[in-house]
């Protein structure tokens, strides 16, 4: 049937192309491989050196002074620059420096830039001013909020914990934000500016770090340790693990190894899928740590449990682009068509998993993990900046008609996505060009010009893929003329159509691993080109092949429904007919610009690469159906108006949560309460100890107080009161898959009588959330029907 067949033109559809094959190869590509050095890389003209540029603009507007500013004055030091704002104002302080120092030196490295290696250095320096006048070994920006309110150094948060007292609830650690994530974020950045060019204060500084954590870490016993663990930390595993393999110290071996989450670990040692509701990116960083103690001790288990990782999510907890989770959590496997929201695909996320996947391809080249990278990298990461303004997202959202909101590098939130997103922008040549045992691996078509020592050549890459289908791979330069192999990547949708050739004459090549291999004598001049068919193919949705997008080549193409600035008030569009592909026809190819004519319903839609929708709203996901199956569809929906309008009809009073206006005209009033938005749908909750209450009109009558949540939250309890009277207990456990539902609670009359309005109180109890609720609405009940 039809839609079969549009899917069986997706053999490389993306759910299915990322598998690995992890046994040797039986001849052709390298045992290993490494990426040539991003300092012999440079880009060339394209959006990817765009996106670089204005990176570049963003970290140079920065002050690394102000960024400073709680490292030196909670060392006792005056400050020389003002405390940013947004999370830098928070109790996280401190994490945005580390990522800062990690930009400078790829930014360095990628262009040259001498003052990012200048700052890089004074941040350095400073660090170790503060850590010096110290005298522990600590240096960091951390705030704890005690009980009474006041902010202090974090640091005494770490003397409670050595004693015992450990309390978080997954984020919070004694009153501090993700404390050890942000430590973390600190000696990584020192590790790289390390690396980069040998500067020995960044090693001493980190030492002097690791050597306070160690304490701590030394005062816990296995159980105290795992409870901490339970706090977000990071990478802090990896950075030990580096630690050791810079030092050759043990002892850094020995607290890499110890920083183990069992929790979250063992599962994926045993191959077992246990992600559903937990947190996505606090978890990919402890994979890349335990691949790096792979590469240090060998132990084949953390290599598989950081191969199974990487299967299970690119294969069944990815969105097309290459994102995942939804509100920052991982769903069910499979369940990707049911959280298409707002909040997907948390910037973090795909910038650790690029990391993870190059760490993979290092220990065994194989063409499916840069089929993945290079989605991702295309798809995401050049989503999540805008380079009109150099800002960045959070979440790059797939609801259909959610905009895209990107921080403001004039009043910066500098969430953690700001510092990842600082990073990624700074290095897209950093996996252009790999090599191993004398072969070079072409794995993106970037523009690109760099050096390959080993051969003494000169690379040139000119390409303007993924929008026209050819690259060409220069050797400008050859030390001396010599036999050897160039890889070029054949992902795996392009299936047969692949052309290369030699000097301008078609080549035969030989095809391992997701390459063609080209082996021959070459000599300076030569000129090696790929040709990769971007026909349109459609793909599914990770378990429900009902759910599509479009694809092109390596592009996802969305539909553009318009500017930001214009609010989305249509109804989803949707696919219906036979032979879909068919239907849609160019308007202009360069631009990877298609109209879908007489199958998208309500109207047709012009189809564009989505990562450029930096300013337009977008529809990525599309439900496909027969004639036959719209028709159904229709009349459910007619069916479901008809509802609301009665429930509306019927209603006493309307209260829009999350909502200025809406809530004080109902007087609310909260504590631990916060505003929350969710598939264009504004909520509010309340967490332990807190509360929200407002005032709802009331008439004389049977009455009945309606609440909305959404279906697929993790398990909680509240009570609902009104006028202090609990009317019912409510428990969510992700019982309603995939929509929104609602709950009705019938109102004693006795409550409401002689009454005009009343007052309507969510509470949880110890340990638990309230909500989010998405709207609460009281309605007359309808007449008891006579009996016949």
């Amino acid at each position: 049937m039809a839609t079969r067949r549009d899917l069986m033109l997706t053999a490389a559809a993306f759910a299915a192309s990322p598998v690995v094959s992890w046994a040797a190869a039986p001849g052709g590509l390298p045992a290993k491989a490494k990426p040539l050095p991003l300092s012999s890389v440079r880009l060339s003209p394209s959006p990817y050196a765009t996106a670089v540029e204005a990176n570049r603009a963003y970290l140079l507007q920065l002050s690394p002074d102000r960024l400073l500013h709680n490292f030196m004055t909670f060392a006792g030091l005056p400050a020389k620059g003002e405390l940013y704002g947004g999370w830098e104002g928070d109790t996280i302080a401190g994490h945005t420096l580390g990522h800062y120092l990690s930009a400078l030196v790829v930014m360095y490295e990628q262009t040259g830039d001498a003052e990012c290696k200048r700052r890089a250095d004074y941040i350095v320096a400073e660090l170790a001013r503060a850590q010096a006048k110290r005298g522990t070994g600590y240096v960091g920006a951390l705030q704890r909020k005690r009980k009474d309110g006041k902010v202090v150094d974090g640091e005494e948060i770490f003397g409670e914990v050595m004693k015992g007292d450990i309390r978080s609830g997954g984020f919070d650690l004694n009153g501090s934000w993700s404390p050890l994530y942000t430590v973390h974020k600190v000696f990584a950045g020192l590790l790289d500016v390390h690396q980069a060019w040998g500067n020995q204060q960044a090693l001493q500084v980190a030492i002097g770090l690791a050597g306070y954590f160690e304490r701590v870490f030394a005062a816990l016993d296995d159980a105290q340790m795992q409870t901490l663990l339970g706090c977000e930390y990071g990478g802090l595993n990896e950075s030990y693990a580096e630690l050791y393999a810079r030092t050759g110290d043990k002892r850094w071996l020995a607290v890499a190894e110890r920083i183990y989450d069992r929790k979250v670990l063992d599962p994926l040692v045993a191959q077992r899928d246990e992600l559903a509701n937990i947190h996505a990116n606090t978890q990919v960083p402890k994979l890349i740590g335990l691949g790096r103690l792979y590469e240090l001790t060998g132990k084949p288990q953390d290599a598989d449990a950081a191969r199974f990782f990487w299967r299970t999510v690119t294969q069944r907890h990815s969105y097309v682009i290459g994102g995942n989770a939804d509100r920052e959590y991982f769903s069910a496997p499979d369940t990707i068509a049911a959280h298409i929201s707002e909040q997907t695909c948390e910037h973090c996320n795909t910038y650790n998993m690029l990391k993870l996947t190059r760490q993979l391809y290092s220990w065994k080249p194989d063409g499916a993990l840069f089929d993945y990278y290079e989605r991702a990298h295309l798809n995401h990461v050049m989503a999540a900046q805008n380079p009109r303004t150099g800002g960045f997202t959070y979440m790059t959202p797939l609801l259909t008609g959610a905009a895209r909101e990107f921080s403001n590098p004039a009043d910066d939130p500098f969430w953690c996505c700001v510092g990842t997103g600082m990073e990624a922008h700074a290095k897209h040549g950093e996996s252009i060009f790999w090599e191993g045992e004398g072969t070079l691996l072409v794995n993106l078509y970037i523009p690109a010009e760099a050096q390959w020592k080993a051969r003494g050549a000169g690379l040139k890459l000119e390409t303007r893929y993924p929008y026209e289908p050819e690259s060409r791979l220069t050797l400008s330069t050859l030390a001396k003329p010599g036999r050897f192999t160039v890889a070029l990547r054949v992902p795996a949708w392009a299936g047969k159509g692949v052309k290369v050739s030699v000097n301008g004459k078609a080549f035969a090549p030989k095809l391992d691993g997701g390459y063609a291999l080209v082996d021959r004598a070459w000599k300076a001049g030569d000129v090696v080109a790929i040709s990769l068919p971007l026909a349109l193919r459609l793909e599914s949705a990770p378990g429900d092949e009902s759910t599509v997008a479009v694809l092109r080549g390596p592009m996802v193409l969305a539909a553009d429904l318009g500017p930001v600035a214009t609010p989305w008030q249509g109804v989803d569009p949707a696919m219906v007919g036979e032979n879909l592909l068919s239907r849609f026809q160019p308007v202009a190819v360069e631009k990877a610009t298609y109209v879908a004519r007489g199958i998208m319903r309500p109207a047709d839609l012009t189809f564009v690469p989505f990562y450029s929708q930096y300013e337009r709203r977008s529809a990525v996901y599309f439900r496909r159906f027969t004639e036959g199956a719209w028709k159904t569809e229709e009349a459910a929906f007619l069916a479901e108006q008809a509802h609301l309008k009665d429930i509306s009809a019927r209603s006493v009073d309307v209260m829009h949560l999350g909502e200025m206006q809406p809530e004080r005209d109902h007087n609310l009033t909260s504590e631990i309460s916060y505003p929350v938005a969710y598939r264009n749908r504004n909520g509010r909750d309340a967490r332990s100890g807190g509360f929200f209450e407002f005032d709802m009109k009331v008439r004389p009558g049977p009455l009945i107080l309606q609440a909305t949540y959404w279906g697929e939250e993790r398990k909680r309890q509240f009570d609902i009161l009104v006028d202090g009277v609990k009317i019912a207990t409510q428990q969510l456990q992700a019982d309603h898959p995939g929509k929104f539902f609602d709950v009705e609670y019938p109102v004693p009359e006795a409550l409401t009588q002689g009454k005009t309005k009343v007052r309507v109180r969510f509470t949880p109890p110890e340990r638990n959330t309230a909500g989010p609720v998405f709207g609460v609405r009281l309605f007359t009940a309808q007449p008891a029907k006579p009996v016949a």
